[in-house]
């Protein structure tokens, strides 16, 4: 008989798993692992002004985030270095959480649980919000897939198309920003980003077209959940960081694998 909690971890992570992967693979695709980390920076600073104003922290973590992308959005646009300005945004938004954790009225917060994720304490509401929220970010995505796709393969050809870049940069940025407040509960702000990439980059040398991808780097997610779960249950282990380990052990086979010309 598997324990309740247990289940419950195992369905959020899955949820999660399923809804990183087409974000994934366009973070691999465009080159924005560092995009994902400031991103879920920022989310520190999110839990800590929704704690002192009781509010839900996952409102305060999508409010914070989705500022945080967009001014990044922005920002590299006016003519600043993006990776400078990623590092720079990357820092100051975990500093600033940190210090506005330590010095706000009614903030009691677990940094460890925060920083690290705390997947077996997932609750039934919790689930809910994970569902809900990347059934939005699912459906949006699927939505903007062919120009999504269009904008990252060949932004070029978008443009002269009469595409807009700019607005399928915001579908992209506004969908990482929820994820990472879905997320967070589960690997913890500082293991976002490989929940993200992993599975992801696991993939690519597995596939032949980018929906082929999407679909392994879903399964490679899945899989390293419940690895994780697996592992932190029989070695009692951290179970966040013990998903990241399966995800990262699944990546160097998928790289160590003999590959046809």
């Amino acid at each position: 008989m598997i324990d309740p909690f247990l289940l419950k971890a195992a369905l959020a992570g899955l949820l999660v798993a399923w809804v990183a992967a087409p974000l994934g693979c366009l973070v691999v695709w465009r080159r924005m692992a560092y995009f994902g980390d400031a991103t879920g920076h920022a989310a520190l600073l999110g839990v800590a002004l929704a704690m002192s104003l009781s509010m839900p922290p996952i409102v305060g973590v999508v409010v914070v985030a989705s500022a945080m992308a967009l001014t990044i959005t922005f920002a590299t646009r006016g003519g600043f270095a993006a990776d400078t300005m990623l590092g720079v945004f990357s820092h100051a938004a975990l500093a600033i959480g940190l210090v506005a954790a330590a010095v706000l009225p009614g903030v009691r917060l677990n940094l460890m649980n925060t920083l690290l994720g705390d997947i077996l304490t997932v609750s039934s509401q919790e689930i809910m919000w994970i569902a809900a929220g990347g059934a939005v970010i699912l459906a949006v995505i699927a939505a903007a897939w062919r120009g999504l796709l269009n904008a990252t393969l060949s932004p070029e050809l978008m443009a002269a198309e009469g595409g807009s870049l700019l607005r399928d940069k915001l579908i992209f940025t506004l969908s990482l920003a929820v994820f990472v407040a879905l997320a967070m509960k589960l690997v913890g702000i500082l293991l976002i980003t490989a929940m993200l990439i992993l599975p992801a980059a696991a993939a690519a040398p597995l596939a032949r077209s980018p929906e082929r991808m999407v679909a392994i780097a879903a399964l490679i997610g899945s899989a390293s959940v419940l690895g994780g779960l697996w592992l932190s249950w029989e070695a009692d282990t951290p179970a966040g960081p013990s998903i990241i380990v399966v995800a990262s052990l699944v990546f160097v086979l998928s790289a160590l694998r003999p590959h046809k010309n």
